[in-house]
């Protein structure tokens, strides 16, 4: 009864958003889905994310990396503060990231003025998208690393060092392979992280059509242009990223345990 109950549940929170998703995109026939998703906006849009995905993914997958390995390994004054910093933005709410950007960066901000007078645009740009997603998603691949890393010890890492391995080598050769699928889980993460924000992309972006959309926000913009369907539309290529993310990650798993 506990696993039907479980599967009932799953399919309700899980599938039927899914299949309305779908039902209500496609509900007007394949030739109008199809022309909503190649929309330009939209293919813009699509564009906007799958780039901002592959510059902060990897950014903070190595970052998350070098603090999961400067607060495992080493012990110095200030390393629970640390800690307390990288869960930061986890905490902060994004509209307050978004807002917190805005004032250092915009026009009328601390750095904005002396920006403007480089000649140097930040706010309202895609460039403004990729820092703020940087920021809130930076403690996902760290999380998934830091417990996974502190319960490992450091015996292979010091038996390495012991048979004249280098610094370099010690961590391509044995930490690494050890910490390879908390990578990934934490790239998943932050890569779903990225693709669905929205509180903090809209308040730097300006959400300027065609410009400086994000899928989300394009989602949003078709809702309140009353295109219930080209809402949807993009909603469905945003969730198909999902799905795709997803299988990838099994098909790794299915190779790992092979």
């Amino acid at each position: 009864m506990l696993v039907a109950l479980s599967f009932l549940l799953a399919g309700l929170i899980l599938v039927v958003p899914l299949v309305l998703i779908f039902s209500f995109a496609l509900r007007e026939g394949l030739e109008v889905y199809v022309a909503n998703i190649v929309h330009p906006n939209t293919l813009h849009a699509i564009w906007l994310t799958v780039l901002t995905a592959l510059i902060v993914v990897p950014i903070n997958i190595v970052v998350g990396a070098a603090l999961a390995w400067l607060v495992t390994r080493f012990r110095f004054r200030g390393r629970q503060l640390l800690v307390s910093f990288i869960e930061l933005p986890a905490a902060m709410s994004p509209i307050v990231a978004g807002v917190v950007y805005l004032f250092l960066y915009g026009g009328q901000g601390l750095l904005g003025p002396s920006l403007q007078a480089a000649g140097i645009q930040i706010m309202f740009t895609p460039l403004a998208i990729v820092l703020v997603s940087l920021f809130v998603t930076a403690p996902y691949a760290a999380r998934e690393l830091i417990p996974l890393m502190s319960q490992q010890g450091t015996e292979d890492e010091e038996a390495a060092l012991s048979l004249g391995a280098n610094g370099w080598q010690m961590f391509f050769h044995v930490t690494l392979p050890n910490i390879s699928w908390a990578l990934v889980y934490g790239a998943v993460l932050t890569n779903a992280r990225v693709m669905g924000e929205f509180g903090a992309v809209s308040v730097v972006s300006g959400a300027i059509r065609g410009q400086t959309n994000t899928l989300p926000l394009q989602i949003n913009l078709l809702f309140n242009d009353f295109n219930v369907t080209g809402a949807f539309a993009a909603a469905s290529t945003l969730t198909l990223i999902a799905v795709v993310t997803l299988i990838i990650k099994s098909v790794l798993e299915a190779r790992r345990h092979a």
